[in-house]
């Protein structure tokens, strides 16, 4: 199930990450790689940092043209994408999710204490949209809109919680993707976010 909706979860990033490149007037060759960098630097990032080594998608070269056919496609179509708002949204919560589980599962796979379980499973689910804001000149934003972050966060705790009471594998995952998927969904549509900090430098 998890490696379905991870196909369609990159498909859907790496079309975000286009029409990013877009709104920023990129050449193709840009478009390209804000889509690869979306839809594959999370998990990029994570198997670096964890020293899982080959890389995933250097093992899986369709996982490469499937990302930066969408990128390129998305350009012949983007004029009608923001009738589409609504499903790219629940694609990306999908992704969110999806990402998110697998990272936990590589770092589980690799030994790793709980926490860097956890950060493992959100660097996989966030630092793609981060790497795209990044490069896109914006501020992040998993860093100021709905519960983006904190629900990977709740996801990834959740699946841990749940295995260490004895849940099976396939029950644990359906679990927390289900209840992940109703809270970000949840944010999105009740626009529930954390406190803002605001900080203005005073000089006396």
């Amino acid at each position: 199930m998890l490696i379905t909706i991870y196909l369609i979860a990159i498909t859907a990033e790496a079309m975000s990450g286009a029409l990013a490149a877009g709104r920023r007037n990129m050449d193709i060759f840009g478009v390209a790689f804000i889509a690869f960098v979306t839809a594959l630097g999370g998990g990029t990032i994570r198997d670096m940092v964890l020293g899982h080594f080959p890389i995933g998608w250097t093992q899986h070269p369709p996982y490469i043209y499937l990302v930066i056919s969408a990128g390129l496609v998305t350009t012949l179509f983007a004029r009608f994408m923001h009738h589409l708002k609504t499903v790219f949204l629940v694609l990306d919560a999908l992704g969110l999710i999806a990402f998110s589980l697998i990272g936990c599962e590589v770092a589980l796979g690799m030994g790793y204490a709980p926490v860097v379980v956890i950060m493992a499973g959100m660097i996989t689910g966030i630092f793609g949209g981060i790497l795209r804001d990044v490069l896109c000149n914006q501020v992040p934003v998993v860093f100021r809109q709905e519960l983006y972050a904190s629900v990977s966060l709740a996801v990834c705790s959740l699946y841990l919680v749940l295995r260490d009471l004895g849940l099976g594998t396939e029950a644990n995952t359906l679990i927390s993707f289900g209840l992940g998927l109703a809270l970000r969904l949840c944010a999105i549509w009740r626009g529930w976010k954390l406190p803002t900090f605001s900080y203005r430098q005073r000089w006396d």
